[in-house]
């Protein structure tokens, strides 16, 4: 059903570094992290796997059960919550989007326009509104197994874990895809593909990937993307809940993470292409937003066992 109540008017934006231990995959069962309880926004995706204790979730406009064998589904920068109960058991299954799909060249603002023909693997977070994922006793002992083999592969980090973990999420997805079937293919039918907003900040983004090197305004960007100054300043916000500068700042930080885990690229070589020309300066700013330095978090990155 639909929301009879509105929400907050500032939404919280939560990046995988605040809500996980690493940057691309994380599983945690209940207790691991303080709890969100106001509705909030992440910029990865979501999976949440209701053990014990009823509950419902807010996502979106719509409210919908959740409990014992649901399953939530959680598309970036989609605004919900679930209250859960103090007795209740549950799991978080937190990932980026290169994580499982690293060829799909799509801002996570823009993944509403992807065609589910070529990505039918999107329908369940395009359609949690709409429908719920519940299970049988038989498929939910498979998804509690697949979630203790998540566990152990996430821990142990070994040659191959990252490979087998996609795997796994793989495959409880397509199970609530085959469940699910007819109501996402209705719900598919009925997508409304893009709309003018979507248009209008894909312009807007693309731009910013492609010049992150150079300096960048709200001005320049909105004329990239054939909007005013203020329009754009709006939509950011009730979009992303991000002003321009943060969210330059963001894809700077991402760009710097990207070629500081894959290139052996001096920290001032990194700082330049990501549009900072005082390294001192980018290294304050990179060690606001991850919390560490450029270094130390390139020695982290290199100190890991790849996937």
């Amino acid at each position: 059903m639909r929301s009879s109540s509105s929400l907050p008017t500032s939404v919280r934006t939560y990046g995988m570094h605040e809500r996980a231990d690493h940057l691309d995959f994380d599983i945690r069962f209940q207790g691991a992290r303080n709890e969100l309880t106001l509705p909030h926004r992440h910029a990865y995706f979501q999976i949440q796997v209701g053990i014990e204790g009823q509950s419902q979730q807010a996502i979106g406009g719509a409210v919908r059960p959740f409990g014992p064998r649901h399953l939530s589904f959680v598309l970036p920068y989609r605004v919900h919550v679930i209250p859960h109960p103090p007795e209740a058991l549950y799991c978080i299954v937190n990932f980026d989007q290169r994580f499982l799909w690293p060829t799909l060249e799509v801002d996570a603002l823009d993944l509403d326009d992807v065609s589910l023909a070529r990505h039918p693997d999107l329908a369940p977070f395009l359609f949690q509104e709409y429908v719920d994922f519940a299970f049988d006793a038989a498929d939910f002992a498979r998804i509690r197994g697949w979630l203790d083999e998540l566990q152990a592969l996430n821990a142990g980090r070994g040659f191959g874990a990252k490979i087998a973990m996609r795997g796994i999420v793989q495959q409880i997805i397509g199970l609530a895809c085959m469940r699910q079937e007819e109501a996402l293919m209705r719900r598919s039918l009925q997508h409304n593909g893009r709309t003018s907003q979507r248009d209008a900040l894909q312009r807007v983004l693309r731009y910013v990937r492609d010049n992150l090197d150079q300096p960048l305004s709200l001005t320049d960007a909105a004329a990239a993307a054939f909007l005013s100054p203020n329009y754009l300043a709006n939509l950011l916000r009730k979009k992303t809940d991000r002003t321009f500068t943060e969210l330059v700042t963001e894809r700077r930080m991402e760009r710097a993470k990207e070629l500081l885990s894959s290139t052996s690229l001096l920290v001032r070589e990194i700082a330049h292409q990501c549009g900072f020309t005082d390294e001192a300066y980018f290294n304050r700013r990179f060690r606001q937003w991850v919390g560490t330095t450029p270094r130390n978090f390139r020695r982290s990155h290199e100190a890991g066992t790849p996937g």
